[in-house]
């Protein structure tokens, strides 16, 4: 079934806040720290990992080398983060990097994108193809620092979230406009039973309510995904029902991250990067982070374990 959404006037959450109000290229990966109590993030295009203390509202930057995918926190204060020439480790005291392994594919159009870990401690991550014509984006899993193909193509991959007994992986295409669910073996650590989870509608006219891009699962299960050019966050049930929509201050959001001490704090990141002059206007906070306090929390994200 393709879901039509349909485009409203209406004005955007009154809850919503802004957190960080540098607006970034093109925000991504927000992932809660919970030992830490801080937020990370990246900047693609920008090439940079920060992060953000609500304690004593204390932000900090690290320049990449690379256009970072996506992130995982660690243990021992470090971070890895995937780049696109390759898994690296950032060590967030130091600021120093320790290669990890190099990417499984050729860097020149194709780098990693986003990414979750599962609760035994891999890093479950995907791939986009630079010039989205082609579904040549794949996903990976990296385990104790291998890095092994787990098939699944795609042109821009997105999405990934697990059900909250880790038995369903959630799985978009971006560009595709589809939102795939696998069965999934946690002992394993394999894929099978491919499904359409939801389909969204391509045809981009004055009632396009954009594509699924970043996600997240929360405690009842339901999967909330950032609607890239939608300006919305929708609420999904296991079963493909539209539980909630969003409206938002941002006409690109990336993803969501639930954190904060009791899990009920929603991040999202944003996008400035190549939006037109008029849509910058009309949506001045782009860019930024914005959050919004929820009914129901989500849950800590487990680590990536070396």
């Amino acid at each position: 079934m393709t879901h039509h959404l349909k485009k409203t006037t209406s004005m955007p959450d009154r809850d919503i806040r802004v957190l960080f109000d540098q607006a970034m290229l093109l925000g991504e990966t927000p992932l809660w720290h919970p030992e830490e109590e801080a937020l990370y993030w990246i900047d693609i295009a920008g090439q940079a990992v920060l992060r953000y203390r609500p304690e004593n509202e204390k932000r900090t930057v690290w320049p990449m080398p690379a256009e970072p995918g996506c992130i995982a926190w660690c243990a021992g204060g470090k971070l890895l983060v995937a780049l696109r020439t390759g898994l690296v480790l950032l060590d967030t005291r130091s600021g120093m990097l320790e290669p990890v392994a190099p990417p499984p594919y050729p860097p020149e159009h194709t780098r990693f994108n986003d990414g979750r870990c599962d609760a035994l401690g891999r890093l479950w991550v995907g791939t986009l193809y630079d010039p989205r014509d082609q579904p040549l984006g794949s996903l990976y899993c990296v385990e104790r620092g291998l890095v092994r193909p787990a098939g699944k193509p795609v042109t821009v991959s997105n999405g990934l979230a697990f059900s909250m007994n880790y038995r369903t992986m959630y799985h978009a295409d971006t560009t595709a406009h589809r939102i795939r669910a696998y069965d999934f073996d946690l002992r394993a650590g394999t894929l099978s039973g491919t499904r359409d989870f939801m389909q969204f509608s391509a045809d981009r006219n004055d009632s396009y309510g954009g594509r699924p891009d970043g996600a997240a699962v929360d405690s009842e299960n339901a999967y909330w995904c950032a609607m890239y050019e939608g300006g919305r966050i929708l609420r999904i049930s296991p079963e493909g029902e539209i539980l909630r929509e969003i409206q938002l201050p941002a006409r690109c959001p990336t993803m969501v991250a639930f954190g904060g001490p009791d899990f009920r704090t929603l991040f999202i990141t944003t996008v400035s990067n190549k939006r037109s002059v008029a849509e910058l206007q009309e949506y001045p906070l782009s860019g930024c982070v914005l959050c919004m306090r929820v009914d129901v929390p989500g849950r800590p994200e487990p680590p990536y374990i070396p």
